[in-house]
């Protein structure tokens, strides 16, 4: 029997149709570091128009930040109680967020969506989302500006990409 990590028929799917183009541009948005600032140019080279991979990615981008804003605290506590191995990158994940979250606190939640619109390495989604949580923000009022965040970082790489693949 051959063992292959994705079946053949499924990776065709993914590269070859452009539900599988986007899908794969959503689940690429998802990866914290990548985020839309990869997954759009990302989609794009796969084969999908810019607002195509916009769309995606920016959909791909928010999927964590609300389980990231709820959850985040917790999930490190339990991983310092069940993973003692894991403590310095949970050390490292919350000075990190502490840092960010200096930049964020004096501007609030214009900080924030600031923050996480900026299409620079070390701020977007995630980061802005663990800052969120470390600052105690609440869902409903910290949402609102990671997605327009979001949505603003998006556009610039959108903007960037367009530029760059119309060259070619």
């Amino acid at each position: 029997m051959d063992m292959q990590v994705l079946p053949t028929d499924l990776m065709q799917w993914l590269t070859e149709t452009m539900a599988g183009e986007f899908t794969l541009t959503m689940l690429v948005s998802m990866i914290p570091v990548v985020e839309l600032r990869g997954g759009i140019p990302f989609g794009v080279a796969s084969g999908l128009p810019v607002w195509a991979a916009f769309i995606a990615a920016v959909i791909g981008n928010l999927i964590p930040v609300p389980f990231i804003i709820v959850y985040i605290r917790r999930i490190f506590q339990w991983m310092r109680q069940k993973m003692p191995r894991l403590n310095r990158l949970v050390d490292r994940l919350e000075r990190k967020a502490h840092l960010k979250g200096q930049k964020v606190t004096k501007f609030k939640y214009l900080g924030l969506m600031l923050f996480v619109a900026v299409p620079l390495p070390g701020t977007g989604a995630w980061t802005g989302s663990l800052a969120a949580a470390f600052l105690d923000m609440p869902l409903r009022k910290a949402l609102p500006s990671v997605i327009v965040g979001v949505l603003t970082a998006g556009m610039a790489i959108s903007i960037l990409t367009y530029g760059v693949t119309s060259l070619f």
